[in-house]
């Protein structure tokens, strides 16, 4: 499974090798048992990645929850198809969770990875 947290600022990505059932059931509990508001919402989320890190042999043909759009020469937009969880229905903060294939999950987490050290 693949989660996204959207903050004011940034995003943060991380696979979890939890299933997707069952991590979403235990934050319906923490937020019943909290008395804190959730919405869920079957959703699409998107970010960029420097075109370079996508190999030329990365095949998403059966992956069909995930498109990849070029945005220019050096930026390409991966847009995901899965789940939104926040707290209040109009916010652009929350997180988004997906599953995808195990392989084409490790190679999100390994770009995503990859441009952080880049960026420090």
């Amino acid at each position: 499974m693949l989660k996204l947290t959207y903050t004011e600022n940034n995003f943060n990505l991380e696979r979890l090798d939890e299933s997707l059932e069952k991590w979403v059931n235990i934050r319906v509990a923490l937020a019943m048992r909290s008395d804190t508001p959730i919405y869920l919402e079957s959703s699409s989320a998107s970010f960029l990645l420097a075109g370079k890190y996508i190999p030329q042999a990365f095949n998403l043909e059966q992956e069909d929850r995930v498109e990849l759009y070029r945005c220019d020469e050096d930026l390409v937009e991966v847009v995901l198809k899965g789940l939104w969880l926040t707290s209040d229905r109009e916010s652009e903060v929350g997180i988004f969770v997906t599953n995808l294939e195990e392989s084409t999950e490790f190679l999100f987490e390994q770009m995503q990875k990859s441009l952080q050290l880049c960026h420090t």
